[in-house]
């Protein structure tokens, strides 16, 4: 059983796809950061909001009232109040947009590497086959 799950994680499908996943856990640090600290605050300046993510909707109040402008982290921390946290929503919809994109670029690029498959000659009829052999045959005669 060791033997086969040994066999199991050096098949190189294994590795290639845990790489990705790292590389792909990396690059999405990267790209929530670039949403959060370069995207996004001209955006909120643009709307007047300093920052997008604390743009939120009280549901409920709790135990202590919200004043406007709570940030939305500790605003959450308020004991039974219900927040809607639509500006980090939008951030996470943008950050998935920019990772697609670039998803959608790469696979774009490989395919331009590798030329496309040729098309499989489409299989003869039986008939036609058997006519080419007949043809062969009656060439080899003298």
């Amino acid at each position: 059983m060791l033997e086969d799950f040994k066999k199991f994680i050096l098949r190189g499908n294994v590795v290639d796809l845990a790489v990705g996943v790292i590389i792909g856990g990396a690059f999405g640090k990267i790209v929530e950061s670039l949403v959060k600290d370069v995207v996004m605050p001209p955006i909120g300046l643009a709307l007047g909001k300093v920052s997008f993510v604390n743009m939120y909707k009280v549901l409920k109040e709790g135990d202590a009232p919200i004043p406007p402008g709570m940030p939305y982290d500790e605003a959450l921390k308020v004991k039974g109040a219900v927040l809607l946290g639509y500006g980090s929503w939008i951030n996470h919809i943008i950050s998935f947009l920019i990772v697609a994109f670039c998803v959608f670029m790469i696979v774009r690029m490989v395919n331009k590497l590798y030329p496309p498959p040729k098309p499989a000659d489409p299989e003869k009829p039986a008939q036609e086959k058997l006519l080419e052999e007949i043809r062969d045959l009656l060439k080899k005669q003298p």
